[in-house]
């Protein structure tokens, strides 16, 4: 029987603390080398090492009392049903119940609140407000976060943080300054603080009245999706590929309310102004435009968005047929299979090289601890001690791959690019990168109900788009690999591939990163030239979308944290995007998406 070290015990007083808190029997908490995301009832936090080191034991603390007063104060169905849709408000709407839940424990118990305050200064330290050094680089979730606290506990904010807060401060003090001090007199009711926090956000225009709020996640999605018999098939012919030994476990713990749907980008297009439209009253600058509000010159727009849909891929066909079309797609991918597959292979070394690797001691089985072996003759009492590494994630990355499903992309390509998806999401899985799948077309070709009820309009000039968006989720980012395999073939189906608005697209797919957690957000798109839809272009002039996704990318590539990368087939794309490659064979596709993404990791 080996004797328990001081960080066992220390990881046992935590988690009874953290019940305590809770008031739940059933709290556990991790340690991990970097503070990760904590979901359910496990708190995962930063390990304080053998030594205990004492400003890592507080964060700890701090991290697992966090997790325990959420469990405790917050109700996430009620949080996600006060959320508002857009990224940049739903994070700052977080950080406001963060504070509120956090203030509720700091009040009462001395000790939570020096350990929260420990939490806080760690934060920030990685933060972007302390290197901001203009308004629009203060991250508005963080500063507004700190504000709030500050009103609610008194506690000023960290010292790394003040230069930054002080460059938006005088801007949230006047536009919103009494919601701050409203925030406090609502502390122990969720949902008039709920609403007191949307009153804050429209005064900060992060938001207007008659926003709706985020849907509540659909639960039955993931149980419907179940496991499919050929996974395992799958996975064997991989190792034969020699992919590594020991995957990584799946990524089992997610936020709860996270996987709502981030339905706003093309509603956006159609409701966003530039802030000058509403008058000559606003005295100062509004730092930190949301990322979902590129400041595009021009005057794209829709003519209408009431028949764009966001679509989980599972809804476009019955169970049966997306069996089918999987099967179909599991018979095309032949020889591809192994290709790809040793691209993912050569691809996940390089990723889980350049992870820094780390043990824990004292077990009961694993490798043979060498520095350990002199208590074999020092104490032959004592088990001899062994070593186990750590499972590691590949530190704070998210990729997103947005897959063209226009009509041209017919045949080869789309096989090509959904057997790359496929393996490129299990590869990154392994390696505990969160994979995002994509996919965008139109519901009709020449343009559907949108060019119905222009024409029933009068045909009135310049009108925008005129075709309906249909965006496609093949697989959320902390979806299981095994849950959305399915999905994937319905890529195959015939029907679904018509025409490509892509400006539109990636903008989709860059608000749904932006509302990610991670630090590091990669954006992938698959294309083969330049959007079409006939439609659109006979109402508005030929280059009307072309120019648009020109004022994307450039705002995208420029102004927007996300990193994209493209790949074109067998069309030039190079001279839309910065970073791209251009392909002239589909056999190409996988091994120029691995290509692109080991370079980008490469590349930090």
């Amino acid at each position: 029987m080996s004797e328990t070290t001081p960080l066992d015990r220390f990881r046992q007083a935590l988690a009874g603390a953290a019940r305590a808190i809770a008031r739940d029997a059933e709290v556990e908490v991790a340690f991990a080398s970097e503070p990760g995301a904590s979901g359910g009832k496990l708190a995962r936090v930063v390990s304080p090492g053998p030594g205990l080191a004492p400003r890592l034991v507080a964060e700890a603390r701090g991290g697992a009392d966090s997790v325990a007063l959420r469990l405790r104060y917050h109700d996430a169905k009620l949080h996600g049903g006060h959320a508002p849709a857009d990224a940049e408000a739903r994070a700052v709407f977080d950080a406001l119940e963060g504070a509120r839940v956090e203030a509720l424990g700091a009040r009462t118990m001395a000790g939570v609140r020096d350990n929260l305050a420990e939490l806080t200064e760690a934060r920030v330290r990685t933060d972007a407000i302390t290197r901001a050094r203009t308004a629009e680089e203060v991250p508005l979730s963080t500063a507004l976060g700190l504000l709030a606290r500050e009103r609610l506990t008194g506690a000023p904010p960290p010292q790394a943080a003040e230069a930054g807060l002080e460059l938006v401060r005088p801007w949230i003090e006047e536009k919103a300054g009494g919601d701050l001090d409203a925030l406090a007199l609502a502390l122990d009711d969720q949902s008039a603080f709920a609403a007191l926090a949307r009153k804050l956000l429209e005064d900060l225009e992060l938001a207007s009245p008659d926003e709706p709020s985020e849907e509540e996640p659909d639960e039955s999605g993931e149980e419907d999706q179940g496991e499919d018999s050929g996974d395992q098939d799958t996975e064997d012919s991989e190792s034969e590929q020699g992919a590594s030994t020991g995957e990584t476990e799946m990524r089992a713990e997610q936020q709860e309310g996270e996987e709502q749907e981030q339905e706003t980008s093309e509603q956006e297009l159609d409701d966003d102004g530039v802030p000058g439209d509403e008058g000559e009253q606003s005295a100062a600058p509004r730092p930190n435009r949301r990322p979902s509000e590129p400041e595009l010159a021009g005057d794209y727009r829709a003519f209408t968005n009431r028949f764009d849909e966001v679509v989980e891929a599972y809804d476009l066909c019955d169970e049966e047929e997306l069996n089918r079309l999987r099967a179909y797609l599991d018979g095309q991918m032949g020889q591809l299979t192994g290709v790809v597959t040793r691209l993912a292979n050569r691809l996940q070394r390089r990723l889980m090289a350049q992870q820094a690797r780390s043990w824990d001691f004292d077990q009961e089985e694993g490798l043979v601890d060498a520095a350990r072996l002199a208590r074999v003759v020092t104490s032959p009492g004592h088990s001899l001690s062994y070593k186990v590494e750590r499972e590691t994630e590949f530190k704070d990355t998210v990729v997103s791959l947005l897959i063209d499903n226009s009509g041209s992309m017919r045949g080869r390509p789309i096989s090509i690019a959904a057997i790359s998806a496929d393996i490129l999401a299990r590869t990154l899985e392994r390696c505990g990168v969160a994979t995002e799948i994509l996919g965008f077309t139109t519901r009709a070709w020449k343009g559907g109900q949108s060019r119905e009820a222009w024409l029933a309009d009068g045909r009135p000039p310049n009108p925008g788009r005129l075709n309906d968006l249909r965006h496609i989720i093949y697989k959320r980012a902390d979806e299981p690999y095994r849950h959305a395999r399915r999905n994937l073939g319905l890529m195959m189906r015939e029907g679904l591939l018509k025409e490509n608005i892509d400006g539109e697209a990636l903008l989709w797919a860059h608000n749904r990163l932006i509302a990610r957690p991670e630090e590091r957000r990669i954006l992938m798109i698959i294309s083969d030239g330049a959007p079409v839809d006939d439609s659109t272009a006979s109402a508005n002039g030929g280059a009307y979308l072309e120019k648009h996704l020109r004022q994307v990318i450039g705002w995208i590539e420029t102004r927007s944290p996300v990193e994209l990368t493209a790949i074109g087939i067998g069309h030039d794309v190079t001279r839309y995007y910065s970073r791209a490659v251009t392909i002239m064979d589909a056999e190409q596709l996988g091994g120029a998406l691995i290509g692109q993404l080991a370079g980008l990791f490469e590349a930090k």
